[in-house]
């Protein structure tokens, strides 16, 4: 029998319970999000909508950002996800385990549209970067690693390893995307 179709908002609000689960560490989180690729579609969906909410709505509200920042900052988070996503691949690939990559995929990119409204949300009240923002990374750093538990289900030290290349495809990514953006300094006279 074919399962009902349910609709993005549904699918959204079970993904709401499955980031909080993630975030409080119940073993339960991977029973909250549609791993199918329905699933995967979905999260990509609001994988998209929270970065270009993130970029352009602060524009709406008046705050003085510089032309073009939101359009680095888009291109930027995809260099991140496509490097990050990459190395997440890999290393699922040598530990075995390349059937936890659309799971972690799914989780991520909800995890993502959450935390994305929430720096939104800080930003709009006026927090542009003080222990708010600090919170969020502590945040999205647990979830990460609950991710890489809970949902892949990967040993203490395949988690290290995880979440190590995940870091280092940030790092390699933000190296690449400002080193191309940045005018080269001149040398000094």
């Amino acid at each position: 029998m074919a399962q009902p179709t349910t609709s993005f908002r549904d699918e959204l609000a079970s993904a709401a319970r499955g980031c909080f689960a993630l975030l409080t560490g119940n073993r339960q989180a991977a029973s909250f999000f549609d791993f199918s690729q329905r699933g995967l579609i979905g999260s990509f969906i609001a994988f998209l909508l929270a970065n270009a909410i993130s970029a352009f709505v602060p524009q709406l509200f008046g705050l003085g950002l510089e032309p073009g920042l939101a359009t680095r900052g888009l291109l930027m988070n995809g260099v991140l996800f496509l490097l990050q996503a990459a190395l997440a691949y890999v290393v699922l690939r040598q530990l075995g385990r390349t059937d936890g990559f659309v799971p972690f995929l799914v989780a991520d990119n909800w995890t993502t549209f959450f935390t994305a409204f929430l720096s939104l949300l800080l930003l709009l009240v006026g927090d542009g970067g003080g222990i708010a923002f600090f919170g969020v990374i502590i945040v999205v750093i647990i979830i990460d690693i609950n991710i890489a538990r809970l949902i892949v289900t990967l040993s203490p030290m395949q988690v290290a390893m995880f979440i190590v290349a995940q870091l280092v495809g940030a790092s390699i990514g933000l190296l690449l995307f400002y080193g191309m953006l940045m005018p080269a300094v001149p040398p000094p006279v």
